[in-house]
């Protein structure tokens, strides 16, 4: 598998993840989760759609091992983020460390991508 197939197949399971996730929210009338939604949906659609676009224009950049490294480092902290998102959106202040992490993991991937992007 490819980054950019990575990219693509990942970013579409989280988008119906996020959808449902929007739609359990409508049915339920509780939308204090909607931060975490909002960056499911962005994080884990638009921008990882973003760089399958970029590995697929950029064949370079793709076949570097470190291409695919990104991508799913990229799906694990925005997992991570989200759910720590979700949790102190929810009333769960003590799970801030986790979106810190999931933070922190986000910007340090974002930093590998522009390095790939530089590369390319």
């Amino acid at each position: 598998m490819t980054a950019s197939s990575l990219c693509f197949k990942a970013g579409i399971l989280l988008l119906l993840v996020g959808m449902l996730w929007g739609i359990h929210m409508a049915i339920s009338q509780n939308h204090s989760a909607m931060p975490a939604h909002a960056h499911l949906n962005l994080l884990g659609f638009v921008v990882l759609f973003l760089f399958g676009i970029f590995y697929r224009l950029h064949p370079k950049a793709e076949a570097n091992p470190w291409a695919f490294r990104q991508v799913l480092i990229w799906i694990v902290s925005t997992v991570v983020l989200v759910i720590g998102v979700g949790l102190v959106h929810t009333g769960h202040a003590t799970a801030e460390p986790i979106a810190a992490i999931g933070s922190l993991a986000i910007f340090a991937d974002t930093a590998l991508f522009t390095w790939l992007v530089f590369r390319a």
